[in-house]
C-alpha cells in the first residue's frame, strides 16, 4: 500500500537556519499519528511543509497521486491563537471557505450549502452562525474551523495543538470525534500532552530537531529520554494527577 506522505531526508527551517534535519516519516489510509516535542522543536514546521507553506531545505515529500492533485484534499485546523479575531467574517462564511480547497466541480455543486448546516449542526455551531469570529470562545472557535478543514472530505487532517484554549468538555468531545473521523481519513495531530492523546493516536514521532518514529501509542520517559524529548508524562489512573521529574 502505497503511503499518502513519504518524507525522505528532509531538513527544514527560516533564513537559512535549519529546525528539522533528516526527517523520514510515511503516513498511510486510517493512520492516526500524534506529534509531540518541546516548543521550538519543530512540530508546527513539520505540518508547514506538509501543507506546502513552507519549502524544504533538503530532501523530498511525495504525496500519492490523489493526494497531490488534491482530487482528496488535506484539512487543516490550525491554533486558535494564530487566528486572526479582527476579520471579518461570520461563522458561516469561515466554514463555507472550506469549499476553496475541493475540486472546481465540487466546490459550485449544490450540496456544498447542505454539507455546511450538516457541519454546523454536528458540532453544535448552527446557532451561532451569523457571529463574527472575533465573539467565539476557544472552544467555538476550534468547532467551526474543524468544521471548515471536514468541508471538502479530506483524506488527511491536520490538527496543530487542538486541545489549547479550549474547555475540559469540548476536549473530550474533540478527540472522540477524532476517533470516529479516523475511520474514514488520516489524521496527524500535533499535541504538547503525550497523555491525553496517548489514549486515541495509534502511533507517536517525537520531534525535536530530528524526528523519531514510534510505532504504537505507548512511550516512557526513557524513551523521551532517549529522543533528546523533554516534555513530561502523565499517567492515567483513578485520581488526575501528573508525575513530575525527581528533585535531587
Amino acid at each position: 500500500m502505497d503511503a499518502l506522505i513519504k518524507i525522505e531526508n528532509l531538513s527544514a527551517g527560516y533564513d537559512k537556519t535549519p529546525v528539522l534535519w533528516d526527517v523520514n516519516l510515511e503516513v498511510f489510509e486510517n493512520d492516526f499519528l500524534g506529534v509531540i516535542g518541546p516548543n521550538g522543536g519543530g512540530k508546527t514546521t513539520l505540518l508547514k511543509i506538509i501543507l506546502g507553506l513552507l519549502n524544504p531545505m533538503e530532501g523530498r515529500l511525495i504525496f500519492r497521486s490523489d493526494i497531490n492533485n488534491r482530487k482528496k484534499p488535506i484539512g487543516y485546523l490550525p491554533q486558535v491563537k494564530h487566528i486572526d479575531k479582527n476579520f471579518p467574517i461570520t461563522v458561516y462564511d469561515v466554514v463555507r471557505s472550506g469549499s476553496l480547497m475541493a475540486s472546481a466541480v465540487k466546490k459550485n455543486s449544490s450540496d456544498v450549502k447542505q454539507k455546511v448546516e450538516n457541519l454546523l449542526n454536528e458540532m453544535g455551531v448552527a446557532n451561532i452562525r451569523n457571529k463574527a469570529i472575533g465573539e467565539l470562545s476557544g472552544g467555538q472557535m476550534q468547532r467551526v474551523f474543524l468544521c471548515r478543514a471536514l468541508l471538502s472530505d479530506p483524506k488527511i487532517l491536520l490538527l496543530d495543538e487542538p486541545d489549547t484554549f479550549v474547555d475540559n468538555r469540548f476536549e473530550g468531545e474533540l478527540y472522540e470525534r477524532l476517533r470516529y473521523l479516523n475511520k474514514h481519513m488520516a489524521i496527524v495531530l500535533v499535541s504538547h500532552d503525550v497523555g491525553t492523546i496517548s489514549s486515541y493516536v495509534k502511533t507517536i514521532a517525537c520531534v525535536n530537531g530530528e524526528l523519531h518514529y514510534h510505532p504504537d501509542n505507548m512511550i516512557t520517559q526513557e524513551q523521551l529520554n532517549g529522543y533528546n524529548c523533554p516534555i513530561k508524562l502523565i499517567s492515567h489512573g483513578e485520581i488526575p494527577h501528573t508525575v513530575l521529574k525527581r528533585h535531587n
